[in-house]
């Protein structure tokens, strides 16, 4: 007989598997509302206790709905019945803060070594070359007193002194790696409170839960989602050179409604859950959603998805304006923690290429002992005379180079640090400082590693025209004559719509009248469209930066550019230089002023044009390009 499929359980059926967790076998239901409901697996054990002969094996909707209602009423802790492995879900303002205890703490350690265990390690770390256990062995013998020969102190002295400089160099090491995370952990945030104050905290206080204030120019404590700015449009730059080695400035953006709260104080207002993936190392990717209740209604529940651009990652650096964000992941669980490796013992190739000098001196010697013993015949205990011969031939092995190698090492490394030409350089690891004598070639596949991510459009071509900073006047009087006529046709639509008692035109009539002529175009139009058209195509925000002028103190308003590509920031400056600037930018608008106009003495205010973003194409490594509709 073929067994029928129970078609009155949900669960058991394909078309209800989105509340399935995947295939880790983690089994979370999700009803109708969203809510997760947390299910665990039974054995044959448990089964049988649990059940007895009378309980029905079949549940029906309406207990399902039951269950679903009792879970509703369920404290906070019910959201966080998730397996790690799945993700994690969290409540944006529990009453109970006891789940933060079940995450890491925000520590940063990067130490090597404890009070156990430093001695054992750095023995066992020193002992793997031969060289140091050549030594060893030598030093080793002369406790017997068939195979010492003169003095013990000559033996074991130059031994202890290598160890005593190579332990002294790890621990100096370690205790800098201690002292920079004490300051790590001690730098101090902000975190808002209920009662609408702030509350500060050293960056080891902080929980997975809590709300941080971050202000520009600030280190990112731990792994939040961004859930405001001090931007309109919600918009932010960070820098990820500390995470991911670019210099370049990343565009992060604050979720919607958060965003459009009255302030941060009414964060907590909002009732509902914050979801994260689990803890993994691609910084390019994050899977979340926030799900936000109205009084605690999950009827009325807004879920919403969350990308990695809603988030800020440890150790990158807000480089515009101060943000809130919601603290997701922290510790060891940040993806900056997880990215970074144990510290190891770093060996150079010079230490290399000692070592395998001293075996094959070890060789040497080796063959010299037993020419000497075959010499004498091999009388008697020859394998002692053997020894005897080895140990007056293991000053052949120079012991000095390894104590003028690591006193070398020191002094390179504090040189470089006391360096003036170099300032704020930090030597991490005193143990390869050599290696950069050995660096004979640069090889590099990224732009701003060769120009410091400072550029400037120097030549532009348009079919068989090519324009340069030499030429861009011309430029410059094309877009003025464009602009003029534009200027002049909206004038003229304006006053027949004025005449018929009509609203004003506004601003954006300009780009109506640009747009909306179908004639062939003359060079003035065409050069105007090249400029207008780089002017509009990238992802840059402009930001108004007062210049004190040094002849009479006035004050000058300067276009400052924020992006993410310094390319992208040198061709809006270009644009800029001919007369037609970026000097407003939102998620859903663009504008332009057209200065190269209001350099006429008839135009006082230079004119506007507005452009709606209905969507942009993100540059990709696959695609190799940007696009803006």
């Amino acid at each position: 007989m073929s067994k029928r499929r129970p078609t009155a359980v949900p669960w058991a059926d394909r078309d209800f598997d989105r509340g399935f967790s995947g295939d880790d076998g983690n089994d979370n239901q999700q009803n109708f509302e969203g809510e997760a409901i947390p299910m665990q697996r039974l054995s044959r054990d448990s089964m049988s206790s649990t059940f007895s002969a009378d309980t029905p094996l079949m549940a029906t909707v309406a207990d399902l709905d039951h269950t679903a209602e009792l879970n509703r009423h369920n404290d906070e802790h019910s959201f966080l019945a998730q397996s790690s492995a799945v993700g994690r879900t969290s409540p944006l303002n529990p009453l109970d803060n006891t789940f933060k205890q079940k995450y890491a703490a925000n520590v940063v350690s990067n130490n090597k070594y404890n009070f156990l265990t430093f001695l054992p390690l750095v023995l066992f770390e020193q002992f793997r070359f031969f060289f140091n256990l050549y030594f060893l062995l030598v030093a080793l013998s002369q406790f017997v007193p068939q195979l010492r020969i003169g003095y013990l102190l000559t033996y074991v002295g130059p031994l202890v002194f290598v160890l005593a400089v190579t332990m002294a160099k790890e621990w100096h090491d370690d205790h800098a790696r201690r002292r920079r995370d004490s300051e790590a952990n001690g730098q101090k945030y902000q975190r808002l409170t209920a009662t609408g104050g702030r509350q500060v905290i050293a960056s080891s206080k902080i929980r997975v839960g809590d709300f941080i204030l971050i202000e520009k120019n600030q280190r990112v404590p731990a792994d939040v989602v961004l859930l405001r700015t001090t931007e309109s449009s919600g918009a932010c730059f960070v820098r990820t050179d500390q995470l991911d080695g670019e210099t370049d400035w990343k565009l992060r953006v604050a979720v919607a409604p958060t965003q459009k709260l009255a302030d941060s104080a009414a964060l907590f207002g909002l009732h509902g859950t914050v979801y994260a993936d689990a803890p993994h190392k691609d910084i390019y990717s994050f899977v979340g959603t926030l799900r936000i209740t109205s009084s605690g209604e999950s009827s009325s529940a807004v879920t919403l998805p969350l990308g990695v651009e809603n988030t800020m990652w440890a150790n990158t650096t807000l480089a515009s304006g101060s943000a809130v964000g919601y603290v997701i992941y922290t510790g060891r669980d940040t993806r900056a923690a997880m990215n970074t490796g144990h510290a190891k013992t770093k060996v150079g190739i010079l230490d290399t290429e000692v070592n395998r000098l001293s075996k094959i001196l070890f060789l040497v010697t080796l063959i010299l002992s037993l020419a000497m013993v075959a010499l004498d015949g091999f009388k008697a205990v020859w394998y002692v005379t053997l020894f005897r011969f080895l140990i007056l031939f293991s000053s052949i092995i120079p012991i000095s180079l390894r104590v003028n190698l690591d006193m070398g090492k020191s002094f390179y490394s504090l040189g470089i640090e006391r360096d003036r030409e170099i300032a704020g350089s930090v030597v991490r690891n005193s143990m390869i400082p050599e290696e950069l004598g050995r660096i004979e070639y640069c090889l590099t596949d990224k732009t701003g590693t060769l120009t410091c991510n400072e550029m400037e459009l120097k030549r532009i071509h348009m079919g068989v025209m090519a324009y340069t900073l030499e030429t861009s006047d011309e430029v410059t009087r094309h877009v003025r004559h464009h602009a003029r006529s534009l200027h002049h046709h909206h004038q003229a639509a304006e006053s027949t719509m004025t005449s018929a008692n009509s609203a004003p035109a506004d601003s954006s009539g300009l780009a109506r009248a640009h747009h909306g002529g179908k004639a062939r175009r003359d060079m003035p139009q065409r050069v105007f469209d090249m400029v207008e058209s780089l002017a509009l195509c990238h992802n840059v925000t402009p930001a108004e930066d007062d210049d004190e002028n040094n002849d009479g103190g006035s004050i000058h308003q300067r276009m400052a550019y924020q992006a993410s590509s310094p390319d992208e920031v040198a061709i809006v400056q270009w644009t800029e230089h001919v007369g037609v600037v970026l000097c407003e930018r939102t998620l859903s608008t663009m504008t332009l002023r057209l200065d190269a106009l209001g350099e006429d003495d008839s135009h006082a205010e230079p004119p506007r044009l507005v452009y709606d973003i209905l969507h942009v194409f993100p540059f990709t490594s696959e695609s190799k390009r940007m696009g803006i509709v």
